[in-house]
């Protein structure tokens, strides 16, 4: 069923970039605000079925999409209409599928706000420092795998090979039809608790990990520890044994910022002091999710905030 549901994903994201299609994502507040002004209505578009995830009429789709979705068990039915349970997000010219909204399974595929300032981060450091050819990129947590699909297509003609590793099966699934809709070669995929299943070194490991608190206990969302960052906290930990000389580590998180303290920073230079390399660390957004102020788990917390972390490997 793997084989068919990549086949599948990977068939449809090619047959909308045919159609011109593209959608940003928002977060999902205002995904949710959006959807509640058509509450009483279906959707006709191929952005309200494939972007805005809202219920359609089965006939208001190209019976070869219709198909697409069938095969891969994509599709919704219910009474009188249809709803796809995947979506598709742009990234400039870029297509990406990942979960329907809203993702509450537990093993959902997140595409939002934070997979732009991500990829945004890694193009914007790899064009300040390219990388060199036959560089070996890892996507660690990669979810839908834009991260290394972006890092490598950010540097063409370059004969990079990239491995994706994620513990969700299903994450390292949708990386492999999105490798695929964007013509990716030289990949690995690996089901992986970190680096468990992941071997070698590396020139530039990238990583957008979970990084809340999250009381479903989401796999995409839940960063574990006091304020979810923990699983930040060891892919850094493990990631800096596994750079080449020369690598890099990129990685976009989240961090909770109590009474003016980022106790994440104050791990890493812990982290990073025990190996002795150089890094900088520095705010994307102030305030994300600050939904989450109001839950319990994050009581004493100012504000959460993105963060980059760059480390780089001088031997």
């Amino acid at each position: 069923m793997t084989k068919q549901l990549v086949q599948s994903i990977e068939s449809l994201g090619r047959w909308l970039i045919d159609q011109n299609y593209s959608f940003i994502t928002p977060t999902p507040a205002t995904h949710h605000r959006v959807w509640s002004r058509f509450e009483s209505s279906l959707g006709a578009t191929l952005r309200d079925i494939f972007g805005w995830s809202r219920p359609f009429e089965l006939q208001s789709l190209d019976k070869k999409a219709v198909g697409f979705l069938r095969d891969a068990d994509l599709l919704e039915i219910s009474q009188n209409h249809a709803r796809s349970r995947i979506r598709f997000s742009s990234v400039g010219e870029r297509l990406y599928a990942h979960s329907a909204f809203p993702t509450t399974t537990a093993d959902s595929i997140f595409f939002g706000p934070d997979t732009y300032r991500f990829t945004h981060l890694i193009a914007n450091e790899l064009s300040f420092e390219p990388l060199s050819e036959h560089s070996q990129i890892l996507d660690m947590c990669c979810g839908a795998g834009p991260g290394g699909i972006e890092a490598a297509l950010a540097s063409p003609g370059k004969n990079l090979a990239v491995t994706f590793a994620d513990i969700n099966p299903v994450a390292v699934s949708f990386a492999r039809a999105n490798a695929g809709i964007n013509n990716l070669p030289n990949t690995v995929f690996n089901e992986s608790n970190l680096f468990d299943a992941v071997t070698g070194n590396f020139d530039l490991i990238v990583a957008n990990p979970p990084y809340l608190v999250d009381g479903l206990n989401r796999v995409y969302r839940s960063g574990g520890g006091q304020f979810g960052a923990e699983l930040s906290e060891k892919i850094v930990l493990q990631a800096v044994a596994r750079l080449a000389p020369g690598g890099r580590l990129i990685v976009y998180t989240g961090v909770a910022i109590v009474d003016g303290a980022d106790l994440f920073l104050q791990r890493i230079r812990t982290i990073l002091g025990d190996v002795a390399m150089s890094f900088r660390y520095f705010e994307l957004d102030p305030d994300v999710f600050s939904e989450e102020l109001d839950t319990p788990a994050y009581s004493p917390v100012d504000r959460i905030a993105a963060v980059a972390l760059v480390v780089k490997n001088f031997r």
